[in-house]
């Protein structure tokens, strides 16, 4: 769905609209596996700047929830994941701000993005709040024993016949370090 200010000017838009899985694209080992309803508004704000002249920003605020799957960070096998998230951002022309050589910003300019000339994609924009939704790292299970580094194989599943790896010589240095250490508390 693309928002553009044209649509804004006399009301705000009230937007319903449900992503199917498979419309946006997230990264490699995160899948949505059903719809993700997005609800909330947008506004045009216009911004009246000196000379005269102003700027159309586009505030979006809405929610969304959802179901994805993410790998596991250790095994990578996927994990099923509920997200559900509110923002209130504001967008300004990406034009808008293109003045030449360098300015301070204040930290509310921090906080604004910017949308091209054809107008705001919502699924960009979803796309995004998904993503900074997701936690840092993600596992199966707390004790994940994740994958064999020589063979692959998934140590939750079964023990792979590697055994034991030799130590490389090259730590023998550093293998009696700790006990030279002192510890101070």
């Amino acid at each position: 769905m693309l928002i553009t200010p044209l649509q804004l000017v006399d009301e705000p838009l009230e937007i319903d609209e449900t992503v199917q899985p498979g419309t946006i694209e997230y990264t490699p080992d995160l899948r949505q596996t059903g719809p993700l309803p997005v609800k909330g508004t947008a506004d045009l704000l216009v911004e009246r700047r000196d000379e005269g002249s102003q700027v159309n920003d586009i505030r979006l605020r809405a929610g969304y929830h959802g179901d994805f799957e993410i790998l596991c960070a250790r095994c990578v096998e996927p994990v099923a994941l509920a997200l559900n998230g509110e923002f209130d951002l504001l967008f300004r022309p990406e034009d808008a701000d293109a003045g030449g050589g360098e300015h301070a910003i204040t930290p509310e300019e921090t906080e604004i993005g910017y949308y091209q000339k054809s107008g705001l994609s919502l699924e960009d924009v979803v796309r995004e709040q998904v993503l900074l939704s997701l936690p840092g790292r993600t596992l199966c299970k707390e004790d994940c024993k994740g994958l064999c580094p020589r063979c692959g194989q998934n140590l939750n599943l079964a023990t792979c016949s590697c055994g034991e790896a030799p130590a490389d010589p090259r730590w023998n240095a550093l293998a009696d370090l700790a006990s030279k250490l002192e510890l101070k508390h």
